[in-house]
């Protein structure tokens, strides 16, 4: 069977540093940025901007 190659795209999750929940997912390239991604996005559950950083999807 044929080996699939890895892909430099990964998708990623982006998690609320507040709440905990995981709101929005992305796609990343791992070549360009191979550190963990940190937004300020909107939090529909604080009503407020907040520090969203990069987790796994599942």
């Amino acid at each position: 069977m044929a080996e699939k190659k890895k892909s430099p795209v990964e998708k990623i999750a982006l998690q609320c540093t507040e709440c905990k929940r995981k709101n929005y997912t992305t796609e990343k390239n791992r070549r360009n940025s191979p550190n963990k991604l940190e937004l300020m996005k909107y939090c529909p559950f604080e009503h407020k901007h907040t520090l969203h950083r990069e987790t796994k999807v599942k």
